[in-house]
């Protein structure tokens, strides 16, 4: 891509701020140097990981790649064995510390299994943890070595403690003492790092010992007391040694660093990416940008558009599309309306998009690639080639010429313009077919009436225009694809106070075609404002009928919610009624059999009375209420015979049982229903959907009746084992009987049964019963653990 046409279109000004989005020196160096791309698999790639970045800063919010610096001459000085400053040393360890951070906020949770192009940079990086430890644990800071970073060092700087104390021990002897009286100061200083004190010029001879230094007045010596000579010597061959030994440790931390040269060269170019992609991102988010979609067949279509360098809360969002019914766009109307800046969005979003950036526009906006992008926009006078506005405009419009094949897109401002008009209008007409004849995409923006009608009589070719407001003398920046622009001149010039005469005496001077013409813009100007009107009163209404429909929505819902819970609690009811009947049924079976032969009729009449006194209570709440829903119920879900299929789950509303549908209905609707082993005639108008699948098997065996059915609920909470001990055969086999159908319904998969075993009676008894039930699939003698063979452990189909 030409240098021109990203100046011209202030491209630089976007990568200026990219490069303000990264945070390392490398990455704002990437950011600086993009440019766009003509190759659409680079595109799309580039394109994704800045969708897949902006994804991650959404989910996971933004990180930091602030120390990751140019490490390039210490890794060049690893790699021929050099020995690294402890800076240097430390920026490895910053890098490393760095790595490992990122390397975590890249890391996907376990749930998370939607792979994304970055993946593969956050694992290809290596946080040499070890080397990076090895370094913090022997340099503290820019100007220190630690104590532990070698026992020798250790030692060393011990030493050197000792002999510090040594030295002001006796110095400060001397102070207090014998030379109290010659010195200058009480204190103890430093003199070409060497311990001296300060005596006074008088008694320079009364010390024996070495002089360093002088006052300035003359009146001071700084004197190394013969006494501390030797100590200053051994301290001075202590600092030479703890020099050595940290050259020492610099060169072996070096040599360790230097094994892993390939992973710090790897890992500053991730690094360097990840922070330019990253850049990328958050750019997109900021300018709240989206992904663009692209094509090859030269098509553009921006969705609300907005220019990346107008302030946000000032523009004006626009759609502009080309090169699908049209590839030559001609955009009319006043000044300050807003024409180059459709003209600078198409193209920059152009440029953007090929560099793998968001473009701010709403989403499903679509881009293609073009090879080159010309752009002849603003005035370049050339006072030192004496060219005027027009002879710079038509160098540019020479070299476009010149270059541009089916595979460019160019923008021109003004075309035509700095000349005669009628002159200027023929030359921009003959430029804009020349490349319209070649297929390629072009965008224009003119004054010239002339090439309104050109692009309303060529086919391939469409007017746009501008908006602008004549009742506020201000544009509105709506581009209208489709209108062409009025110029509004005499409108404008009437507003602005200039008087009718003037402007009628103008009018006269325009030809009857030209009046005609303008006349015809304006009636579409109308139309247009009208339509648009309309439109929203539509849009308007709709939002209405779609805020009622969701309104409706949940209005039913909770019906729906209402009606669940009322027949919820009509079934507990019936549940609670349909126990209460079936107790007062075994009391009364148990007096009979209590009763015996001195049965005493009336008294057992009584309890029967008393039991159908109960049952008609109940029936008579529940006969209302119960009618109606399960009139309610049939009536919701009617079957059609027509549509019946053998396999269908259905409900016998009179049985209230479940099953699924056997054969067809005959002619007067009678058909067969399998309901687990049994299989039932009943009638179609007898017949409702089930509303869930049909019940398994175990529950259909013993739910005959809407009874059956309340068993089910009750055998839910069954135990998992029945003990038999103490019981005689036929007591065992009447309970083990009940406890294994109540099992069965409960849908237990096995159950223990526990027969103890003494003399083997109750077992076999126990077993023969078992072999009679079709339920049970297999049953055994427990294991050791289970109870051997005094327990049979029963699995059921």
């Amino acid at each position: 891509m030409n240098e021109k046409v990203l100046n011209t279109l202030e491209y630089n000004k976007i990568t200026e701020m990219l490069a303000g989005k990264a945070n390392s020196e490398p990455g704002r160096k990437l950011c600086r140097e993009l440019k766009p791309s003509t190759d659409l698999e680079e595109i799309g790639r580039n394109q994704r990981h800045t969708a897949d970045a902006l994804t991650r800063l959404f989910r996971s919010g933004s990180t930091s790649f602030g120390n990751n610096k140019d490490l390039g001459f210490s890794i060049r000085s690893l790699e021929i064995g050099s020995t690294l400053s402890i800076l240097e040393l430390l920026n490895i360890a910053s890098l490393l510390d760095n790595v490992s951070r990122i390397k975590t906020y890249g890391r996907r949770d376990r749930d998370d299994t939607q792979a994304d192009t970055l993946d593969e940079y956050f694992e290809q990086l290596a946080p040499l943890t070890q080397i990076a430890n090895e370094i913090h644990r022997c340099i503290l800071s820019e100007e220190e070595i630690a104590d532990d970073a070698s026992p020798k060092l250790k030692s060393i700087r011990r030493s050197m403690i000792q002999t510090n104390e040594k030295i002001h021990n006796q110095l400060n002897s001397m102070l207090g003492g014998s030379c109290r009286t010659y010195l200058q100061d009480a204190v103890i200083t430093m003199r070409n790092n060497r311990y001296c004190i300060p005596i006074k010029a008088e008694y320079k001879g009364q010390v024996s010992g070495m002089i360093h230094d002088q006052s300035a007045t003359g009146s001071t010596y700084f004197i190394e007391p013969a006494a501390v000579v030797s100590l200053n010597n051994q301290l001075r061959e202590l600092e030479l040694e703890e020099k050595e030994e940290i050259g020492r440790i610099l060169a072996d931390l070096s040599a360790q660093t230097g094994e892993h040269t390939e992973e710090l060269t790897a890992n500053q170019k991730i690094m360097s990416l990840l922070d330019f992609i990253f850049a990328k991102a958050e750019l997109a988010m900021e300018m709240n940008a989206t992904e663009p979609i692209f094509n090859t067949d030269r098509y553009i279509n921006i969705r609300k558009g907005r220019h990346p360098l107008l302030d946000r809360k000032k523009v004006v969002p626009i759609d502009i599309h080309l090169g699908k019914d049209f590839d030559l766009l001609i955009i009319t109307g006043p000044n300050t309306g807003g024409k180059t800046v459709s003209l600078k969005t198409m193209g920059l979003f152009t440029l953007m998009g090929q560099a793998g950036l968001h473009i701010p526009a709403l989403d499903r906006s679509e881009l293609s690639v073009f090879t080159e992008v010309y752009a002849d926009i603003g005035d370049e006078q050339s006072i030192e080639q004496s060219l005027s506005t027009f002879s710079s405009h038509m160098k540019r419009i020479v070299h476009i010429m010149d270059h541009a094949d089916q595979d460019s897109l160019c923008l021109f401002d003004e075309l035509g313009a700095g000349t005669d008009p009628t002159e200027g209008a023929a030359l921009a007409i003959a430029i804009l077919n020349y490349l319209h004849d070649r297929g390629i995409r072009t965008m224009a923006t003119t004054h010239y009436s002339e090439l309104k009608i050109y692009a309303l009589s060529t086919s391939y070719v469409e007017n746009a225009c501008c908006e602008f407001n004549v009742e506020t003398l201000r544009p509105t920046y709506r581009l209208l694809i489709g209108i062409p622009g009025k110029s509004n001149a005499f409108a404008i010039s009437s507003r602005l106070g200039l008087s009718e005469e003037i402007i009628n005496a103008a009018r006269e001077q325009i030809g009857t075609e030209d009046k005609t013409f303008e006349d015809v813009i304006a009636d579409l100007e109308q139309s247009r404002v009208t339509i648009e009107k309309e439109q929203l009163e539509i849009a308007q209404h709709k939002e209405r009928i779609r805020t009622l429909q969701e309104q409706l929505q949940q209005k039913n819902e909770k019906l729906d919610q209402a009606k669940d819970r009322i027949l919820r609690e009509a079934n507990e009811k019936a549940r609670e009624i349909l126990q209460e009947a079936k107790e007062i049924a075994d009391e009364t079976i148990r007096d009979f059999n209590k009763a015996g032969a001195g049965l005493d009729i009336r008294e057992l009449e009584k309890k029967r009375q008393k039991v159908r006194d109960k049952i008609n209570e109940k029936n008579d709440r529940l006969s209302v209420n119960g009618e109606n829903r399960l009139q309610s119920e049939k009536k919701s879900r009617t079957i059609d015979p027509k549509k019946l299929k053998k396999g269908d789950s259905v409900k016998i509303v009179s049985m209230g049982l479940k099953g699924i549908v056997s054969t067809l209905p005959d002619a007067k609707g009678g058909l067969f229903v399998q309901c687990g082993i049994i299989r039932t005639r009943t009638n179609i108008r007898d017949l409702i959907y089930a509303e869930e699948e049909a019940i398994s098997a175990p529950a259909l065996q013993r739910g005959s009746s809407a009874s059956g059915k309340m068993k089910m609920s009750k055998t839910l909470s069954i135990s998992t084992e029945i003990n038999l001990l103490g019981k005689t055969v036929d007591e065992a086999l009447s309970v083990l009987d009940k406890y294994l159908d109540d099992a069965y319904l409960a849908h237990l998969p096995s159950v223990r049964v526990v027969h103890g075993k003494g003399t083997g009676a109750l077992r076999s008894a126990v077993h023969g019963h078992l072999k009679r039930l079709k339920y049970v699939k297999e049953y055994r003698l427990g294991e050791y653990g289970e109870g051997d063979s005094g327990v049979t452990i029963v699995t059921f189909k």
